[in-house]
């Protein structure tokens, strides 16, 4: 209020400050009017702001994702973990619901001005209700499906006249969801898993016969475009295709003009009402005629769902011409495609049995640089499926870094799609690096990503394990095994053979100056092992268990580590239970621990390894020399060797 009442005077004074100061000045030049302009009033969200703040920052992949809490102790560091975590977080607000709900007495007061009808307890319908058109209203308003049809009874007992609008309004929210209730907008977790278990059972229909999505339909008099515009769409997004393709036959005999959407409808659903490819294929062309006929024009949706059909094509000669003919036919239209198209044209070039197609760099040439928006369902497919053509189909690393570099451009990250699809992206662009890129390179990879952008999985783990052999980067391993640890993929057995591998295979080099801890961290890492697999049966993991290699090499790598006392402990068990080890040690490892008795004056221990090597049939020969070389034998450790070995190989 005080600047407002000031800006006038202010004005004044200034105004009458530059009339003196000009008036000093004699100028013959023409008086110019000032003008001032109002800018047109720019339309703002609610979250501009916030949008604005959030591109300053930008994304931090170092950091936990926001659904976790910023805690060490509560920050998931395994894909099971993580899945659990944020599952659990939804399952906390279902259960505050629940009691909201079974205790709404305590819950009746309103706080809040105006009040918020999300933190009401919900309406319980009964017989007794006092129910109207209005409140029908509200419910299908809300997509409370459950509700809304007891309402609709209750209306129709009572007698209560209800409009074919009315009818129209719930048959439409009855056939978009199946005459199920679906899940709240808030439970994005539950939502994204249960449409990827949706997804694994895309080819059963679901679609529930005779119920009262097909009673209302048939209730409807007169039937409208508008009608059978929704029981059709709904027969087909459920996959009751043969039933949805009659009724749009009916519609256009009776000369309703159907929309767009609605063929889009039915064209995805091709593949399900014919069985060859050719018969598909002239029936999508029927359809898009008929649309024509009606002077229905083409759209994104349209696009897709023939695209989808096409990539259904076991001919993959036929797949491709025809999906060429499709685009070049929307592209005349003026139909611009989305991500889901290119999804679709990758899907259609690029399979396991058809020959090498190289459509992806003319599609990321088409791509580079552009910022998209979603259009279309099928649009958060494409970041996973081009990243799938790059390492398996093509197998190249700089297609799968122009993929990355389009995916962090603006804001195209957020088309990555759920959880899982992130995960899958990953998969296929580690799998690719590891293969092809150095190890330093890779490296700089990983430590960007995990563990909170991606954790590997096992299959994953084992591909960086052998990058890692192949490059002989041994000194990485202490790092990769504490990530296995933290990742839970120490159950693995194919992990832990290839752990141990590498650490013997390549051995600490003292000279260099990340090799001079080396030891003690290889033989802390096989003891971990040792410890893992050696628990009690209520413990460790059912599958896993000590193979004669698996257990030898450990006993090799406490040996080279100094650990005498530990390996000493690893023999015995093996001693004890060779008859449940598949498998003996190698005559190296063995040759290793003997030699580690030598130096440590153990003629006892080295005598029963020399049994062990006997009794497994094994070359005892320079075991038995390399005793009675290292020590200086008595009389009852002498003859134990010649009864295991004879007497031509032992000296006198």
């Amino acid at each position: 209020m005080y600047l407002t009442s000031r800006l006038p005077r202010l004005y004044v004074r200034t105004a009458q400050f530059l009339g003196t100061s000009t008036s000093r000045f004699k100028s013959n030049a023409p008086a110019v009017e000032e003008r001032i302009e109002i800018p047109n009033r720019v339309q703002r969200s609610p979250t501009d702001i916030l949008n604005a703040l959030a591109s300053t920052v930008g994304r931090d992949p170092t950091a936990p994702h926001y659904k976790y809490h910023d805690d060490p102790y509560l920050i998931p560091m395994s894909n099971v973990g993580k899945r659990t975590f944020a599952m659990s977080q939804e399952a906390g607000r279902k259960a505050a619901k629940y009691i909201r709900d079974e205790h709404r007495d305590v819950f009746m007061h309103q706080e809040a001005q105006p009040p918020i009808e999300a933190f009401a307890p919900k309406m319980i319908f009964t017989e007794d209700s006092e129910v109207n058109t209005d409140t029908l209203h509200l419910l299908i308003r809300n997509s409370q499906v459950t509700d809304a049809v007891i309402v609709y009874n209750l209306l129709k007992q009572k007698g209560v006249e209800i409009s074919n609008d009315s009818k129209q309004e719930i048959l439409e929210l009855i056939c978009f969801y199946n005459n199920e209730e679906p899940l709240p907008e808030e439970l994005i977790e539950e939502r994204w898993f249960k449409a990827n278990a949706d997804a694994r059972e895309r080819n059963r229909k679901t679609w529930k016969d005779g119920e009262l999505a097909e009673q209302l339909f048939q209730e409807l008099e007169p039937k409208t475009a508008r009608s059978y515009a929704a029981i059709i769409r709904g027969m087909s997004k459920y996959f009751q295709a043969e039933r949805a393709y009659a009724l749009l036959q009916e519609a256009t005999e009776k000369q309703f003009e159907l929309d767009t959407q609605t063929f889009n409808a039915v064209i995805s659903v091709s593949n399900f009402l014919k069985e060859t490819a050719d018969q598909r294929w002239e029936l999508c062309r029927d359809l898009l005629q008929q649309m024509a006929h009606q002077q229905l024009r083409p759209n994104l949706g349209t696009l897709n769902a023939a695209l989808e059909v096409v990539s259904t094509f076991g001919n993959f000669k036929l797949a491709r011409s025809s999906a060429l003919k499709v685009l070049a036919e929307f592209k005349q239209l003026g139909i611009e495609p989305s991500l889901g198209t290119y999804y679709y044209l990758l899907i259609i070039f690029c399979r396991d049995r058809a020959p090498v197609s190289h459509i992806i760099v003319d599609i990321l040439h088409e791509l580079k640089g552009r910022e998209f928006t979603i259009q279309h369902p099928k649009d958060t497919f494409f970041f996973a499926t081009a990243m799938d053509v790059c390492r398996n189909h093509l197998h190249d690393k700089t297609l799968a870094r122009n993929v990355d570099e389009l995916l962090h451009t603006g804001n195209n990250y957020d088309l990555i799609g759920d959880t899982y699809k992130e995960a899958v992206y990953y998969r296929h662009f580690f799998a690719l690096l590891c293969q092809t890129e150095p190890i330093d390179e890779f490296m700089k990879v990983y430590d960007l990503l995990v563990p909170n952008v991606y954790i590997p999985e096992p299959g994953i783990m084992e591909e960086i394990l052998k990058a890692v052999e192949m490059n002989g980067a041994v000194e990485l391993m202490p790092r990769f095994w504490s990530d296995m640890v933290i990742f839970d993929h120490t159950n693995r057995e194919s992990l832990l053979t290839r752990t141990l591998q590498i650490l013997i295979d390549n051995p600490p080099n003292n000279d260099l100056p990340a090799h001079q801890s080396l030891p003690e961290q290889v033989g802390k890492i096989a003891l971990d092992i040792y410890q893992k697999i050696a628990d009690p049966e209520g413990r460790r993991p059912k599958d896993l268990q000590f193979s004669g290699k698996m257990i030898g090499d450990i006993l090799a790598l406490l040996v080279r580590s100094g650990n005498f006392e530990k390996a000493n402990e690893v023999f015995t068990h093996i001693d004890k239970n060779q008859h449940r080890i598949p498998g003996t040690p190698s005559e190296n490892c063995l040759q290793e621990y003997v030699n580690a008795c030598i130096e440590n004056k153990a003629p006892t221990q080295a005598i029963v390894c020399l049994q062990y090597a006997v009794e497994n049939n094994m070359d005892a020969q320079p075991i038995a020399e390399s005793i009675n070389a290292g020590f200086t034998l008595n009389e009852v450790h002498l003859s134990k060797v010649k009864s295991l070995v004879g007497e031509h190989l032992v000296g006198k």
